[in-house]
């Protein structure tokens, strides 16, 4: 019995939106499989290649880009960080769903190379939710959240390029929503064709 290849979810939104924090419960709640990026930037403390990151150097990253091996790439503060292409394609060839949480510049060059996966939009209750939520993380001075601020109106114009939305106005239930979406692209025909047609 041939298994079902598994399905990418691609989740994104607005700094401040949550994203991290939903992606850690629909981990906990499920067997989603987490995308695990590459970075060019120094271990921190306590962290391992291939559990936090893929740790290469900056000649390995660009033989990478050169090699298209990334879903989708950037260079952050002198650090590139890319969505190795190879680890995705894995997880999800043996059954596994993959999911991504990724700002949405890179949710729209994943797009163009994997335009079948499940885009979702996580957005805050209200504008001013997010300003409190960046301005109490406390990690941001004034100038930083400004930017981050300016920044979230611009990519919640984005929102028209996924499939769907989720208001992250309570955890849990933001992550009730994503697990229905996940079952319900699971029972799409365009997936399951090979079970009716034989």
């Amino acid at each position: 019995m041939t298994v079902q290849e598994g399905i990418l979810i691609v989740l994104s939104g607005p700094s401040g939106a949550g994203k991290g924090t939903i992606c850690k419960e629909l981990l906990k709640e499920t067997d989603i499989k987490y995308s695990i990026s590459a970075t060019t930037r120094k271990p921190r403390k306590g962290e391992k290649h291939g559990r936090e990151y893929f740790f290469l150097s900056k000649e390995e990253f660009q033989k990478k880009i050169q090699e298209d091996e990334f879903l989708e790439w950037a260079c952050v503060y002198d650090n590139y960080y890319g969505t190795p292409k190879s680890f995705v394609e894995e997880v999800l060839s043996k059954g596994y769903d993959c999911i991504l949480e990724i700002d949405p510049q890179g949710a729209l060059k994943v797009k163009k190379k994997k335009p079948d996966a499940v885009y979702i939009f996580i957005c805050p209750p209200s504008f001013n939710e997010l300003a409190n939520r960046i301005t109490n993380r406390g990690t941001e001075d004034i100038q930083e959240i400004k930017k981050r601020l300016s920044c979230a109106k611009e990519e919640m114009l984005s929102v028209e390029n996924y499939n769907y939305v989720v208001v992250n106005d309570v955890v849990e239930n933001a992550v009730k929503k994503i697990k229905a979406i996940i079952l319900a692209e699971k029972c799409r025909v365009a997936r399951n064709r090979n079970l009716c047609i034989k």
